[in-house]
């Protein structure tokens, strides 16, 4: 028999005070939205559990949801190739998604699929409580942030997300996301703008 499914606020009160292994144990049998009925495995997130970055993706592609790992593939390689430029491994970071599951036909996530998987996520910034976050693409960004303003207006600034049980907030940049650099490689001078940005923020002292 299936477990009945969580509400997101069922889920949101249940992970407030959870730790990285409780946490990581919910995610792998997160039943809050319908995703959880065609993922091969929830892809929770990989790097440095204490990473003074935090890099979130949209959500797990075909090849996540096998391999249970963000950020494979081309798009994954390319996020490597934008680490290295600022002095960073994919080691030293830690990169999740706003989704935990594979979506269908690759679908942007809903309003309720991503509510639904927005206390995990805000646990997971929580536990890390990394000096800088990077959104990566405008659904990573939009959902990050709530809003819906364009990622054109969203770069070049410094937003903030509050974490809940800390009661307090963290720095967050946006830039491109790879799978859209490979596709247009006119911005990638814009998202290397970016990512000079990042390198300067993470030099910051942290308060």
């Amino acid at each position: 028999m299936q477990p009945a499914p969580q509400t997101p606020d069922q889920c949101e009160a249940s992970t407030e005070q959870i730790g990285w292994e409780a946490l990581r144990a919910r995610v792998a049998t997160c039943t809050a939205c319908e995703l959880s009925r065609s993922r091969t495995q929830t892809v929770f997130g990989v790097g440095d559990p204490g990473a003074r970055l935090v890099i979130v993706g949209e959500a797990p592609g075909a090849e996540e949801d096998r391999q249970g790992e963000p950020f494979v593939g081309p798009a994954g390689r390319l996020l490597d190739e934008m680490l290295r430029a600022i002095g960073l491994s994919r080691e030293q970071v830690y990169i999740c998604n706003i989704l935990k599951c594979l979506t269908h036909n690759n679908a942007d996530p809903t309003p309720a699929q991503a509510a639904a998987c927005r206390p995990l996520l805000a646990r997971q910034i929580a536990l890390i409580n990394p000096q800088l976050i990077l959104a990566v693409g405008r659904v990573a960004a939009q959902n990050l942030l709530q809003v819906t303003t364009p990622l054109s207006r969203l770069r070049g600034q410094i937003h903030h997300f509050a974490t809940v049980d800390r009661g307090a907030s963290l720095p967050v940049w946006v830039t491109y996301h790879p799978a859209y650099l490979l596709r247009s490689p006119q911005e990638k001078a814009r998202a290397w703008e970016d990512l000079k940005a990042v390198r300067g923020l993470l030099k910051r002292p942290s308060p």
